[in-house]
């Protein structure tokens, strides 16, 4: 944990916080035997206007694809630390650890909008090529013939 934390703070992705506010945090173990950080948020996300931006749906991406020879997978690392918190909204996103209270500068995983906003980022960086699936996002462009 203290690693993680050191980690965060040197990158700038957390900050030590004065927020009223904290959400309990803990590692969950994974399949390759890493750690990945879990940090509670269900109260935040209770009282969260929910982001309705349509993520997409597995089936249309199909119809999409289909006549494409060409494909790019993009696969980012911490994708969501990608997104910036609004200036005066970091307390939202704050945490605690036996080490301190802290808050996120970048949008962490478990936000309920976190989807959502981060779909929308990938569909205006990629308008025109992305073809659907999220994480990892499939990249090609429309089939064209030439005349």
């Amino acid at each position: 944990m203290e690693e993680y934390i050191s980690d965060g703070l040197a990158a700038g992705i957390v900050r030590p916080s004065s927020s009223p506010d904290g959400a309990g945090f803990f590692f969950v173990g994974k399949k390759d035997g890493l750690l990945h950080p879990c940090i509670d948020y269900r109260g935040l996300n209770d009282v969260t206007v929910k982001n309705r931006y349509p993520l997409p749906l597995l089936t249309s991406a199909f119809e999409l694809l289909q006549g494409a020879t060409v494909f790019t997978k993009l696969d980012l690392r911490n994708a969501y630390h990608l997104v910036c918190i609004r200036e005066g909204d970091e307390w939202k996103t704050a945490f605690n650890t036996p080490t301190g209270h802290y808050g996120y500068l970048v949008m962490p995983f478990g936000l309920t909008n976190a989807p959502a906003v981060f779909q929308g980022l990938v569909n205006d960086v990629l308008d025109g090529w992305t073809q659907l699936k999220m994480d990892p996002a499939k990249v090609c462009p429309t089939p064209t013939t030439n005349s």
